[in-house]
């Protein structure tokens, strides 16, 4: 794994994440609630500051917990909650450790040989199983092995959903410089607004629902205290 990514932004950043396995899924772990840079810039602030070239999951693994939140916290912070993705950092590398002998690159060594995961579909189930990668994420970084690594078992595309689309601009897996990064901001703008008008439609109506039953409600009280009126 030796290639030019341009999630970062940033060189130094860049390089780190197109020759480490394991900084590229540090930095897929912690592309959440924070621009995309921020994030992604975090396996290269962190290897800096463990004074390494590198990420080393035996030695994040077995880090005193205190220190390495200390260590993410230390400004500038390398997350906006650096206490708890340092301790997600730490499960990561220590699932690698007992899994895969702490070597990142196994979770997809091998993609689509006898050796490695055979297909798309088992590798997204491998990366589902690392700490902290739900369907999304693994169907992300799927889709950036794919599209940008080289990483092509059978089916990989369609394991990795519309992530996995050719010509698509959804996600980080996209990003190849300032212009793919100008419209996959733009999708994502898209899709939250979407999100917003269908949770506001959705209350919109919950509301008028609820009025509505209030009104009925009323209405049948009244009908029945004037039934019991007219009755004595």
């Amino acid at each position: 794994m030796d290639v030019t990514l341009h999630l970062a932004q940033q060189p130094e950043a860049d390089e780190l994440l197109g020759r480490s396995p394991l900084a590229a899924l540090v930095g897929m772990l912690l592309d959440q609630q924070v621009p995309m840079e921020w994030a992604f810039a975090g396996p290269y602030t962190i290897a800096r500051r463990l004074d390494a070239d590198d990420l080393d999951a035996h030695e994040i693994a077995a880090y005193e917990p205190e220190a390495f939140a200390a260590l993410l916290s230390t400004k500038p912070a390398v997350h906006r909650y650096p206490g708890s993705m340092a301790k997600r950092i730490q499960q990561l590398c220590q699932y690698l450790v007992e899994h895969y002998d702490g070597d990142a690159a196994k979770v997809w060594e091998g993609a689509g040989s006898d050796t490695g995961p055979v297909t798309g579909a088992e590798l997204l189930r491998r990366l589902k199983e690392l700490p902290g990668f739900g369907t999304q994420k693994a169907q992300i970084f799927l889709a950036l092995l794919g599209k940008q690594l080289g990483v092509r078992p059978k089916g990989w595309r369609e394991a990795a959903g519309p992530y996995g689309e050719a010509r698509s601009f959804r996600s980080v897996a996209d990003i190849t410089g300032p212009e793919s990064l100008t419209k996959v901001r733009a999708h994502k703008q898209e899709m939250k607004a979407a999100a917003k008008a269908a949770a506001e439609t959705t209350a919109k109506s919950a509301t008028a629902a609820k009025t509505a039953k209030t009104a009925k409600a009323t209405k049948a009280g009244k009908t029945g205290k004037a039934a019991k009126g007219s009755g004595g």
